[in-house]
């Protein structure tokens, strides 16, 4: 990661930008590793635990709704805690943020269940699902904007792609730690040992809170802020300016992002049902196919973004929608074949193309769009109004498809497909404004 980072850069600097790298970087992991753990609960446990008075399929269905419960309170955390990104400083929001994931977090591995505490229990779980996804709707927005603002600009894809690759080594830890406790006998595993992997996040949340304390606030945003004060211009709120200045930065930027939840949320959560619960495949295989998989996204993501920086953002962002576009049917062919050689292929090919292809370009594309005063807000409302809508019902919808269509995933691919369609004609579309903005 050091590589290249600023060589023009005093030994100072270079540390800064390393430490804020690290800081982001360690801050995606934590995110998604809870999102992804839930996700995994979602498909392999929740369901008994928290509703066990509905059908299998039915507490499938309901264990995604409160799946996506957590995206609904994405978009208000996006706009508070980027308005105080914007307004106060990135480090503070940032602070914040990973302060209140790894307290929700926690707090889930220490619910009572349904069979404790009755319908307390899914209650509780929906409470601490939102707080959750409060904190989580800023933290990604802040992480690409910290690491955007301190790399070099030639670098910003590369550097930003990190971040991408970290959701994904999230997924995969939160699936190993899956995969390990699934070797339990299954009383024990539903007894006491779901709630382990819940616990263990505490480690990461204490040292990226460790970091985040340690850094300084980004050189591009005091500047601004310095530029502010010397014109004698009046604090604004972000969000206003974001909407009155950029409307179709906006628009444009929430479209760009919908082929990438959808395939992400696929990937890491759906695609652990579907094997398990509609295929019939054992959870064991089914976790190992998905951890082997995300392997080769935390791989190519970096590279792909490297690439990003040499050919264009947009060029790169544009070819990994189409490649999930042509390749969902395929994918779902070879999951169909209950081998867990050709679907651990399967979700690989989709994990290091696919998902690499348009997590690559997306942090510096939406950094680009948007100038530095409302820059935090503008990656946060894009990203979280569409994870609102996308990310987090993608699984339900999935399931809704799969059984709408008899157990088969043809619905499931339609969708997937629709969803890259409007990311490419999204990226085409704004993709020249995404070299004009991105400065003061």
């Amino acid at each position: 990661m050091s590589a290249s980072i600023a060589i023009d850069k005093s030994p100072a600097e270079q540390a800064n930008i390393r430490r804020a790298v690290s800081a982001a970087t360690i801050g995606t992991v934590i995110e998604w590793f809870d999102y992804a753990l839930y996700g995994a609960a979602a498909g392999l446990i929740i369901n008994k635990l928290f509703f066990p008075q509905f059908s299998a399929s039915a507490g499938v269905l309901a264990a995604f709704a409160t799946f996506a419960v957590g995206f609904f309170s994405r978009p208000l955390g996006g706009v508070l805690i980027s308005h105080m990104g914007d307004r106060f400083g990135r480090k503070p929001a940032l602070i914040f943020t990973i302060a209140l994931m790894g307290a929700s977090t926690v707090a889930m591995g220490l619910l009572p269940t349904y069979d404790q505490i009755g319908i307390w229990a899914p209650v509780l779980l929906v409470l601490l699902r939102l707080l959750q996804g409060f904190g989580a709707g800023a933290e990604y927005a802040g992480a690409v904007t910290l690491v955007a603002e301190y790399v070099p600009p030639e670098r910003k894809a590369y550097y930003t792609a990190y971040l991408q690759a970290a959701t994904v080594v999230g997924i995969m830890l939160a699936t190993l730690m899956f995969l390990i406790v699934s070797y339990l006998p299954e009383e024990t595993l539903f007894g006491w040992a779901w709630r382990v992997p819940f616990l263990v996040s505490a480690l990461l949340f204490f040292v990226a809170l460790y970091i985040r304390k340690n850094l300084d606030e980004t050189p591009e945003y005091v500047a601004a802020m310095e530029r502010a004060a010397e014109k004698r211009v009046e604090a604004k709120v972000p969000l206003g300016e974001l909407v009155r200045n950029s409307p179709r930065e906006l628009l444009f930027g929430f479209l760009s992002v919908t082929g990438h939840n959808a395939n992400a949320y696929i990937l890491s959560a759906f695609s652990l049902s579907y094997m398990t619960n509609t295929l019939g495949m054992s959870r064991t295989d089914s976790l190992t196919a998905v951890i082997i998989a995300t392997l080769t996204g935390i791989v190519m993501t970096p590279p792909l973004g490297a690439l990003a920086d040499r050919i264009g953002h947009a060029k790169v962002y544009l070819f990994g929608a189409i490649f999930v576009f042509l390749y969902a049917f395929p994918m779902f062919a070879l999951l169909d074949t209950k081998n867990v050689v050709l679907a651990t292929l399967a979700l690989s090919i989709g994990y290091g193309i696919g998902f690499g292809g348009l997590a690559a370009a997306q942090g510096a594309f939406l950094a680009n769009l948007f100038p530095t005063r409302y820059r935090f807000s503008g990656i946060a409302m894009t990203r979280e109004l569409n994870g609102m809508l996308i990310a987090g019902p993608t699984p339900f919808i999935a399931a809704a498809l799969v059984s709408a269509g008899g157990g088969k995933p043809t619905w499931v691919v339609a969708y997937l497909m629709v969803c890259c369609a409007v990311t490419a004609f999204a990226v085409i579309a704004i993709r020249a404004r995404s070299y004009e903005r991105g400065t003061d």
